[in-house]
């Protein structure tokens, strides 16, 4: 038997990769520092830990709606209409395990042969996964470094055809940390307002940012509310990666397709960590700001020491907790470079070129690691990068 020819083209995530080759070097007593893979280093919040508890005691571990449960939904409902300046309701609102099958299932929905999707480049490898997978037509859109790792916005204008079906923004960002002012959103919504395009709004890192104000979400601008479908969830902002947990805000009638997608794959989300998510939404915030606090003051040292590295360049990022360095200056390829930190240096961390051909000449680390560890990773660097 031979695999169906569309699985020649889904992709992988490299960081899981990576992370199997690091362990194995650990395996052999080598010290190795992590900075490869995208999760909080924090406990899940502990007021959320015990509500999933108590709903294991009572009883919340059989099936639940396919939508999510309705106490679940309207929280939801009630804090993306808060933090977005809208008016959503629970009948707007679907849970998944995960963010992404906000990903794949929304583009199942709608998505044909040929159609285009235009997507950040580089980015989250899933999204030019599932385009490929579905016989779409992938239009990537470089990040301009200079732009604060925003789109060049004549190039998106330019790239937009009657084929266009989708388009992705991902802010704050994934690998660069980038956020897409609220000036760029604004233009961007103008291109698409009158056009037969969805977007997808991908905000799964919406409360962890650098920025004066919250980044600005393309589904508060007049008339984009019903061509948006917003994907957040609870992994990154409650450190909550392993509750697989998602979310996704859209129009009605693309829920109900994404419901018969959920029926027809994981009939549901676990109950018990639904229960988790209500407190995680309406209980105390303040373990998510000092996580944030803290991600700040990593961002900060780690910045400042990448920039110590001869033939490294380290723009802040204004949200996540990932830094993009251009390491073009080395002399070597990302990939190259990446191995070489990992295997002589020991520190693991991702090639940009892993996230799209625009990610060529970058290397992506994740600062959810402790401070001390993020500044020993700096010293491994900058003498591995010495011996070249």
């Amino acid at each position: 038997m031979k695999l169906a020819r569309r699985m020649e083209r889904i992709g992988v995530e490299s960081a899981f990769e990576v992370l199997v080759r690091a362990r194995a070097l650990e395996a052999q007593g080598r010290s190795i520092i992590h900075l490869e893979i995208g999760e909080p280093d924090f406990p899940t919040p502990r007021h959320i830990v015990e509500a999933a508890k108590q709903a294991l005691d009572e009883g919340w571990t059989h099936y639940g709606p396919t939508q999510g449960l309705p106490e679940l939904r309207e929280a939801i409902a009630s804090y993306i209409s808060r933090t977005r300046s809208i008016d959503v309701g629970p009948e707007h609102v679907s849970v998944v395990p995960g963010g992404k099958p906000i990903i794949f299932f929304p583009m199942i929905a709608l998505l044909e042969q040929g159609d285009e999707v235009i997507y950040p480049n580089p980015g989250f490898p899933i999204y030019e996964s599932m385009i490929n997978f579905l016989g779409a037509v992938p239009v990537p859109i470089p990040l301009v470094e200079e732009r604060g790792f925003s789109f060049d916005l004549d190039l998106l204008r330019d790239s937009i055809t009657n084929k266009t079906k989708l388009l992705i923004l991902n802010s704050p960002q994934n690998p660069t940390g980038g956020v897409i002012p609220e000036a760029d959103i604004r233009a961007i919504a103008d291109m698409v307002r009158d056009r037969d395009i969805m977007v997808l709004s991908d905000e799964i890192y919406s409360r962890i940012f650098y920025t004066a104000e919250p980044p600005f979400s393309i589904a508060s601008l007049p008339d984009m509310l019903e061509k948006t479908i917003l994907l957040d969830g609870f992994s990154k902002s409650y450190a909550m990666t392993g509750w697989r947990m998602g979310y996704g805000v859209m129009p009605e009638w693309l829920i109900d397709a994404v419901n018969k997608l959920m029926v027809n794959s994981n009939s549901c989300t676990a109950s018990f960590t639904q229960r988790a998510g209500i407190a995680a939404l309406n209980g105390p915030q303040d373990e998510v700001e000092k996580m944030v606090a803290e991600f700040r003051q990593r961002r900060d040292a780690f910045c400042a020491g990448l920039n110590t590295i001869p033939g490294f360049r380290c723009a802040l990022p204004g949200g996540a907790f990932y830094a993009f360095a251009n390491v073009k200056g080395v002399g070597l390829p990302s990939r190259e470079l990446a191995d070489r930190l990992l295997y002589d240096g020991g520190v693991s961390c991702l090639n940009g070129g892993a996230f799209g051909k625009h990610g060529e000449g970058y290397i992506r680390f994740s600062y959810a690691n402790s401070l001390e560890n993020l500044q020993e990773a700096v010293e491994r660097i900058k003498a591995s990068v010495a011996r070249l």
